[in-house]
């Protein structure tokens, strides 16, 4: 995976997204179709010392909206038991797992949050926020409730990378 260090127009930008000064940024690993941050890449630790597992935060407003939408209507429940039922699936995820872990790897090591991705991996469905931040970093094949979350609002039209949601 790559991305790309944030300009301070990027960093602009995300205080708008997220009403605050974002933490541990260290690149913006995925876009909007009008260029703006979709997807951050945090530091596995963060400059207080404390350790972040989130290495690809979601700060899109639709995308978050999104998310938190499919959350409310219990989404992850189907998933999770699907994620019991299908030995497939559950090879998927944990592979997905592995990717995330692997390319917060690159970034440092952090004793404490060793073997700890994010949104649930690798044993239930917990954020798919999290999930869907690492679709768009890693893009579709690598996590697939990441990529399911990304169809369902497609689909839907809460969001999409195709336009501009800004």
């Amino acid at each position: 995976m790559s991305w790309e260090p944030p300009t301070e127009a990027d960093f602009a930008t995300l205080e708008e997204q997220l009403g605050r000064v974002p933490r541990g940024v260290i690149g913006i690993g995925a876009r909007c179709a009008c260029g703006r941050p979709l997807v951050v890449v945090t530091a596995p630790r963060l400059d207080d010392g404390t350790p972040f597992p989130t290495t690809f935060y979601l700060t899109s407003p639709a995308a978050v909206k999104g998310a938190s939408t499919l959350e409310a209507r219990g989404v992850m429940e189907g998933m999770n038991e699907r994620l019991a039922e299908d030995a497939e699936l559950r090879s998927a995820y944990e592979r997905a797992h592995a990717a995330y872990l692997a390319a917060r790897s690159e970034l440092g090591e952090v004793p404490e949050i060793a073997g700890v991705s994010a949104g649930g991996m690798p044993t239930r469905v917990k954020c798919l926020h999290a999930l869907l931040g690492h679709t768009l970093v890693a893009g579709g094949g690598v996590n697939p409730f990441g990529d399911e979350t990304l169809a369902a609002l497609t689909e839907e039209g809460r969001f999409s990378t195709e336009r501009c949601w800004c």
